[in-house]
């Protein structure tokens, strides 16, 4: 190609960086390995051959298209671009991520987000996730894992329960309500639950439902059946409503490790996973929604 649009072997090989000498074995060596002549040349002129032009336009192309591979490959390290795949847990995904993703679409339209919901503990790269949000307590793993948030858990039962069944004063006195268990929290072991700045105090819980999405036990809660500890985003709405009432112990409820996003190690993320986490970190930077939904309402009233 330097040889064509250039006009010669001098010119070619002074772009190029090497000897005139070297250009020309390059050229035999390719004519030899193709078995056509290239180039006609004489002591005036240098021309391309029928060959040499057909051989030319399709170099051109390659080229072409390599350079814009490129362009393209590295506008993706620069430019959020491209189909994000992101993994969150059901009820949070609900509540907080997918209420965020139209004006996260707005401010990067080149994105597609594929929303994965679901409380199972994926392998994102098995599964090929680009990133994950998880709540609580990380497990040991080669990801990268980026804090966005605080979670508190909350004890909390509906106001029919309470009436008919007495308000928990100590930690201890959870071991004779009907408490309803999450299977899945990666913070609470399900029929133990801790209380304490450090979870330093547990009690053994009984109940006659377990469920494994947090919705399901907030649901029976509202409806009356028992007590249920759950993060704040699960429970806001329905506190802040006057459906359920946080019960306050003589122990705090846990601190949890914080709401995470989780994504493969593998070099500098791309482009799309900075975007989307730096775009809910700032969502979240002063106080998430979650925890300020939740009124300071404790229940008061007779132990």
């Amino acid at each position: 190609m330097r040889v064509a649009t250039l006009g010669g072997f001098a010119p070619a090989a002074r772009a190029l960086g090497l000897s005139q000498t070297m250009v020309t074995k390059h050229i035999a060596a390719l004519e030899q390995r193709l078995g056509v002549r290239l180039l006609h040349r004489s002591t005036r002129q240098m021309t391309l051959s029928e060959a040499g032009r057909r051989f030319l336009a399709a170099c051109e192309r390659i080229v072409a298209e390599v350079e814009e591979a490129e362009v393209s490959a590295t506008a993706d390290r620069f430019e959020p671009r491209g189909l994000l795949r992101v993994n969150v847990p059901l009820t949070f995904g609900l509540r907080e991520i997918a209420p965020l993703i139209p004006a996260f679409a707005r401010r990067y339209p080149e994105v597609t987000i594929d929303l994965g919901l679901n409380d199972r503990l994926v392998d994102l790269i098995a599964e090929e996730w680009d990133l994950a949000i998880r709540i609580g307590r990380l497990k040991d793993s080669a990801l990268v894992a980026r804090r966005l948030a605080g979670c508190r858990m909350v004890l909390c039962a509906s106001p029919s329960y309470l009436v008919s069944s007495g308000t928990p004063a100590i930690v201890a006195d959870l071991a004779s309500h009907n408490c309803l268990v999450y299977t899945l929290s990666s913070s609470i072991v399900m029929d133990r639950w801790p209380f304490g700045k450090g979870g330093e105090t547990s009690v053994a819980v009984t109940g006659n439902l377990r469920a494994n999405n947090g919705d399901a036990v907030r649901a029976a809660a509202v409806a009356g059946q028992g007590i249920i500890y759950q993060p704040t985003f699960v429970v806001a709405d329905d506190l802040s409503a006057g459906r359920l009432i946080e019960i306050v112990l003589d122990q705090p409820s846990i601190e949890l490790a914080g709401v995470y996003a989780v994504f493969p190690s593998r070099g500098q993320p791309p482009a799309k996973v900075r975007a989307f986490v730096e775009f809910l970190a700032g969502k979240w930077v002063a106080q998430p929604p979650w925890e300020a939904a939740v009124p300071n309402r404790p229940l008061l009233g007779e132990r």
